[in-house]
Formats: C-alpha cells, sequence, structure tokens
C-alpha cells in the first residue's frame, strides 16, 4: 500500500492527482476543517482514522500520521520539502531491508526526489511513476543506478533472492560504485551477467554467489562472498504426534548443516493430512516463513511403492511413508533420502523452477 502525506493545503492538487492515480491512502492537512475527533480531525495524539482512504484534519499531528503511515503502507510519498520529509520519518527508520521506499513531491512541483529505500523498499521505481504522473523531474542519487550498475539488493529483489547479509551488500556495493568488477556465480545459471560483473564457475572472494548452500571451499573468507539465497528446498516431515517444536526445529537445522544447506532456502514444508494441525511443524513453517502443505492418503498410495516403506507408519496413517512421498509429490527432486532421527524423519528436496 503506498500513502500520501500531504502537511500543507498547498500540496492539496498534487496529493488528489497522485490519489486518483496510484489508489492509495491519503493524510492531508485542509484549513477549511473544523478540529472535531468525531471527523477524524486529529487535534492531539488521538489515533488516525482513515475513512475512505483520506484522512483529513486542521490540526495535523505529523508525527502521528507518518507512525500510523510506515504501520499501514510498503511505500510512502510526502508532498512537502525533504527537510519535513527527513523530521518526520527520523524516529521511525529501522534498516534498509525493513524501512518503506519514500519519495518528496516537493510543492511546486518541479522534482520527485527518492528519499530513502530506494531499491528494496521500492523509493526509485516508485519515484519515476511518481514523476511521471506529475510531469516533473525524478531526482534519483544512489550511485549504482546513477553508474548504470545493478546493485546487488536490486539483483536480490528481481530475482525473488534473500539477501544474506547486508552488511555485505554493502561491501560489495561499494567495490561496484568504484567501478571494480564483481565475480557472479549463480549455482543456477539463470540470470545473466551485466555490467560490473563478470560470471564465474568456481566461487572466488568479492564476488556475489547465488545459491542454497552454506559454504563451497572451506578456504575462502566468506565475509567478502555475499550469498544471494534462493528458496528453493522442500523439507518433507514425518513425526509423531505432539513433537516438541523445538525438537523438530533442532532437527531439521541439524541435518541441513550437515548437508551444507542453508536454512533460509527452505520454501516449503510438505507432510500427510494428518499432520496439518502439529504445533511442531506449523510453528516451524512460521519460524522458517514458509508455506506448509499437506497431502492426502490416497495421494500419497499412488506414490509410496517408489519408497522403502514401514509397517508402523502403515499402521499409524494408513500409508507406508511420509516424507519422501511428499516431497515427490510437490513435484520437487529429491537431494537427502529419508533421514530417521529419533521419532522424526526427514527428505529434503529441492524445486527447481
Amino acid at each position: 500500500m503506498i500513502s500520501i502525506i500531504c502537511p500543507s493545503p498547498k500540496g492539496k492538487d498534487i496529493a488528489y492527482t497522485l490519489k486518483e492515480e496510484l489508489g492509495c491512502n491519503l493524510y492531508i492537512k485542509e484549513e477549511s476543517l473544523e478540529c472535531n475527533l468525531n471527523t477524524q480531525n486529529l487535534c492531539n495524539d488521538s489515533e488516525v482514522n482513515l475513512v475512505d482512504n483520506i484522512f483529513k484534519a486542521n490540526k495535523f499531528n505529523l508525527h502521528n500520521v507518518t507512525r500510523h503511515a510506515v504501520k499501514h503502507s510498503d511505500k510512502i510519498i510526502f508532498i512537502s520539502s525533504t527537510g519535513i520529509a527527513v523530521r518526520a520519518i527520523a524516529s521511525f527508520i529501522k534498516s534498509k531491508d525493513k524501512d518503506p521506499g519514500v519519495v518528496v513531491v516537493d510543492l511546486a512541483n518541479n522534482y520527485s526526489i527518492s528519499l530513502l529505500s530506494g531499491h528494496l523498499g521500492g523509493g526509485n521505481e516508485l519515484t519515476l511513476e511518481v514523476a511521471k504522473i506529475l510531469n516533473n523531474i525524478p531526482i534519483i542519487t544512489t550511485a549504482t543506478d546513477n553508474l548504470g550498475i545493478v546493485a546487488p539488493d536490486i539483483l536480490a529483489k528481481e530475482n525473488n533472492l534473500i539477501i544474506e547479509d547486508l552488511k555485505k551488500a554493502k561491501y560489495i556495493s561499494a567495490i561496484l560504485v568504484n567501478e571494480k568488477i564483481i565475480g557472479l556465480k549463480d549455482d543456477y545459471e539463470k540470470i545473466d551477467v551485466s555490467k560490473g560483473y563478470k560470471k564465474l564457475n568456481i566461487l572466488e572472494e568479492n564476488s556475489i554467489w547465488i545459491t542454497n548452500k552454506i559454504e563451497e571451499n572451506p578456504a575462502l573468507d566468506y565475509s567478502k562472498i555475499l550469498r544471494l539465497i534462493k528458496k528453493n528446498l522442500i523439507l518433507g516431515i514425518g513425526c509423531r504426534r505432539d513433537t516438541p517444536s523445538e525438537k523438530l526445529e533442532e532437527c531439521v537445522r541439524k541435518h541441513l548443516l550437515l548437508n551444507n544447506l542453508e536454512i533460509k532456502a527452505v520454501k516449503k514444508i510438505v507432510s500427510i493430512d494428518v499432520k496439518k494441525d502439529e504445533k511442531a511443524i506449523i510453528d516451524l513453517s512460521n519460524t522458517l516463513g514458509c508455506d506448509f502443505e499437506t497431502f492426502s492418503v490416497d495421494e500419497i498410495r499412488t506414490v509410496q511403492e517408489k519408497f522403502e516403506g514401514s509397517n508402523f507408519v502403515l499402521k499409524s496413517v494408513g500409508v507406508t511413508s511420509v516424507c519422501e512421498p511428499c516431497v515427490y509429490l510437490d513435484g520437487a527432486e529429491i537431494l537427502i533420502n529419508k533421514i530417521k532421527d529419533n521419532g522424526i524423519t526427514l527428505c529434503i528436496g529441492i524445486n527447481n523452477d
């Protein structure tokens, strides 16, 4: 959601033009309104309420309005000076992977300025869109953009990759800005090498590595290697009823580590229908920020003969195996066959889409 904050009535025409084009929330100061809390005017520290996606007030508490916009938006447009915008958002800034993209349009409608989170927050893209709508001049100051280089965070965003470490991303960006070449090793060979990069077949330092692995060569200094993690691992899990959540998470972490696989690369957990309410699996999917999907007994029976079975599992849930058939049914390639660990079974697959 995009929000527009217009702390001066002089920006009214600009604000309403953008609202109409972008379909976003609007917080606007209008001097003609009477101060009445029941009509959503903000007099002191009262809660901000949007009516038909618009908040109007004549006593405009910019801090409260900005707090509300930050909470409910991923991008914010200020119709103001950059100084007002900076002071308004200062106390809400956290980190470049969490901050909203912020754009400022001056009251004379001369410029659209990308102020904050131009890459990960989408501020630069929004700046160009706003400038086109208002027919003004876009101002983008991020160095890699001005040099025509794809920054690591943009590379990650455009390809749905997870940035391993923002400090490493900053380190790599600094090298690119100094017009030095960065190596790019893509385990999946799907990303084209652009300006500022060279393709690597063997990992080296001062490079970007697109992978689901933890390391490749232990001799390398990984503080100089930025991993962009591909979420493509599928975990098939079977476990005893009421397995403790901590036990299951510890088991999964242990076996991913033993197999040099990054836990942030887990895309989905799969299991049998009877486990759809298994707290440990639900907790694990929430912890990892991944999907959890189950398959029916009938679906599993169609493929269970392909895998080693167990009479105990058959008596318990009606099929001979759970973790491997579920990974197979999800369309993943099995990397690690069934692991048995103290009442837990785990199969690790990869989704090659």
